[in-house]
């Protein structure tokens, strides 16, 4: 079996406040949105590899999210450590013509 990228329409950026992150099942994935201060977004996988902490309750802040239970630290661009032992898996994501955010998946 072939892996397909798609893209998903998750929802109007305005339905996450500046500096804040959801939760969303697009494609029966859990995705962690998140719309920064400066207008952009990034989609990684829901929770945190080290102990689950859901990555949208997180701070976040200078392209980084820190996982609201053990304070690992991860860049939300390449999902990257910045402080713990291992990475996030990241997701393309951008705003469409109707300032709609879209995760590309590969299913």
């Amino acid at each position: 079996m072939t892996q397909a990228d798609i893209d998903v329409t998750a929802a109007p950026l305005s339905a996450i406040p500046a500096g804040e992150c959801r939760t969303f099942v697009l494609g029966g994935i859990r995705v962690a949105i998140f719309h920064t201060r400066d207008g952009s977004v990034f989609a990684t996988q829901a929770d945190c590899p080290h102990k689950k902490g859901p990555l949208a309750d997180g701070l976040t802040g200078s392209g980084i999210v820190v996982c609201p239970l053990h304070s690992w630290k991860f860049d939300l661009k390449t999902g990257n450590p910045v402080f713990g032992e291992c990475g996030i898996k990241t997701y393309p994501a951008h705003l469409n013509d109707q300032q709609h955010i879209v995760v590309r998946l590969s299913m």
